[in-house]
């Protein structure tokens, strides 16, 4: 009997299941609140710190309020608030979308335009489980309130960190949004009956088994709801970003987070979807001798578009580094990605990848960049050096920049372009659209020689330097931008995200090609002059999705 009596102090009461329960929860939402919001918002430092505010502001006001109603907690009002709880996850599982739509209406900066969805989905059910641990202290056998708040929030902190690191090393990579919503919601349900417990009243049983089954029923119908995108081909969760595949008529696109990646035309495969794909065949026209190139590395999958764009117009080799295998594996499941000899993937950070390869590559396209994710380490003079030497003396680098040509919303661009500047001898820019809104500018850095004139482009257009027809791209060619107000952006100063500020709430803008027109270009491989035949898309860069064409 010693034993056991030893163990006594370790057993957990019930309301101490419930605190345990309530940490789990409450930090699994706030992770997964993130995955929830960022297609709509974006995932920049604003979405993430309005998240951190709201979910510790109604943590606060939850342990505020219950502290002041503690002297009347029971174990039925902690079972009516996980239920009440669990009840509104069922909410957040239906709704979100809706919500999520209806507050991005909402008339405010951008730096605060998430806030009102965060505090709609996810104010309420935070709120309430704060009241659950001031109920457990007071509940508690402890003999003293210092002892019994110690032990209880203890408890809670520790759920706390099982909940953060099961929810983004297990449960995001393995189930859906509305899976793991569930799963929260389920726990709390049996939480409540375990409150109840060794015999539960005929009312709790009730209670547990229709909020059970509003649960189930949210999960359902999100699941059978109509994507105004299109049919939904593929979704998931990965460790890195929401990834779905949509099908809009012919045209199939690769959303993450919600923004649009990669598309194809199923029924016309050498199509160029986006019209910027096309301009990756500049750092080719701007190679003194394409004949001459063998190696090629995409850093950045995506549907792997590009990539096989390329395999399929030059004789080379393609390595392409893709940090999501997901990203991959859908790019072969929906995309005809084959990898052979020729195209080969990696699944690592590109940054690690050229630290480590001991390959000599003619030309680096860089197609990593999201519209508000901008992985600072891929942005700065110390990975443009690494990559200046792992190319060939008279190799490429190309960079598809997601910035405005002109006026405050072109900081990005500039840095961009001034960094780049550093290890290289020429740098030269090329926008994608005629709009002077954000869109894909392509930067292309070279090495020796004398300054390439768009003259000097143009008249290779014209000759056999290349088969692609590049003349309307050519005649995108930006001046020389002032850059005497960006810095020069370094690993220990890369202050990306205070450059991508002035694009907030901005539009975006990607030129699409029209099926029609290009069906009818004579240019090889699908790449005709894509001004001509352009139509646009626009959204906000704070992450409101684009809407197919």
């Amino acid at each position: 009997m010693e034993p056991a009596r030893a163990l006594e102090p370790y057993r957990l009461s019930k309301p101490e299941v419930a605190v345990f329960v309530a940490g789990i929860t409450s930090m699994g939402l706030e992770i997964l609140a993130l995955r929830i919001v960022a297609p709509q918002f974006g995932s920049h430092i604003y979405t993430v710190g309005g998240l951190l505010t709201v979910f510790l502001a109604a943590l606060s006001l939850g342990y505020w309020q219950g502290g002041k109603l503690a002297a009347t907690a029971s174990n039925r009002q902690m079972r009516l608030i996980l239920l009440a709880t669990a009840v509104y996850i069922a909410v957040v599982i239906y709704a979100n979308d809706m919500l999520l739509l209806y507050t991005s209406t909402i008339p405010l900066p951008a730096q605060y335009a998430s806030l009102p969805a965060v505090i709609v989905l996810f104010g309420p059910p935070t709120y309430l489980l704060g009241f659950i641990s001031p109920y457990a202290a007071e509940l508690s056998a402890k003999q003293s309130v210092g002892e019994a708040s110690g032990h209880v929030y203890a408890l809670g902190t520790i759920g706390s960190i099982l909940g953060a690191g099961a929810t983004t090393f297990v449960l995001i990579p393995t189930l859906s949004v509305d899976g793991i919503g569930l799963l929260f919601g389920l726990s709390l349900v049996a939480t409540a009956l375990v409150l109840d417990f060794p015999r539960p009243s005929r009312r709790t049983a009730v209670a547990v088994l229709a909020v059970t089954l509003v649960l189930f029923a949210a999960t359902s119908s999100a699941s059978l709801g109509l994507d105004p995108r299109g049919d939904v081909v593929y979704e998931t969760q990965t460790p890195h970003q929401q990834l779905e595949v949509i099908d809009d008529g012919d045209e199939r696109t690769m959303y993450l987070d919600g923004a649009r990646h990669s598309a194809i035309d199923r029924s016309d495969p050498e199509r160029h979807v986006f019209a910027y794909t096309e301009y990756f065949h500049l750092g080719m026209l701007l190679h003194e001798n394409p004949e001459d190139v063998d190696r090629v590395l995409f850093i950045g999958g995506g549907g792997y578009t590009g990539p096989q764009d390329f395999e399929d117009t030059y004789d080379v080799e393609i390595d392409v580094v893709e940090i999501d295998p997901e990203v991959t594996a859908a790019a072969e499941a929906h995309f005809g990605l084959e990898q052979s000899d020729s195209l080969r993937a990696y699944t690592e950070p590109g940054r690690q990848f050229l630290q480590e390869t001991d390959e000599e590559y003619d030309v680096i396209v860089l197609d990593a960049f999201k519209r508000d994710q901008v992985p600072f380490e891929l942005t700065t003079v110390e990975f443009m050096t690494l990559a200046e030497e792992r190319l060939a003396d008279d190799g490429v680098l190309q960079a598809n920049v997601i910035s405005a040509p002109s006026g405050s919303a072109s900081a990005f661009y500039r840095a961009q372009y001034a960094t780049m500047n550093e290890p290289f001898d020429h740098v030269y820019s090329f926008r994608t659209s005629d709009s002077p809104a954000i869109q894909n500018i392509q930067l292309v850095a070279t090495n020796g020689g004398e300054r390439t004139t768009q003259k000097d482009l143009l008249e290779r257009n014209d000759g056999d330097h290349l088969e692609t027809d590049l003349e309307g791209h050519v005649g995108n060619l930006l001046s020389e931008p002032d850059v005497d107000d960006v810095p020069i952006l370094e690993d220990d100063h890369a202050a990306v995200e205070a450059l991508l500020d002035p694009m907030l709430g901005q539009q975006y803008v990607i030129e699409e090609t029209d099926a029609d027109v290009a069906a009818d270009t004579n240019g090889s491989d699908g790449a005709g002059d894509g001004d001509a035949s352009a139509t646009s898309e626009h959204a906000s860069v704070r992450g409101l999705a684009l809407e197919p064409a």
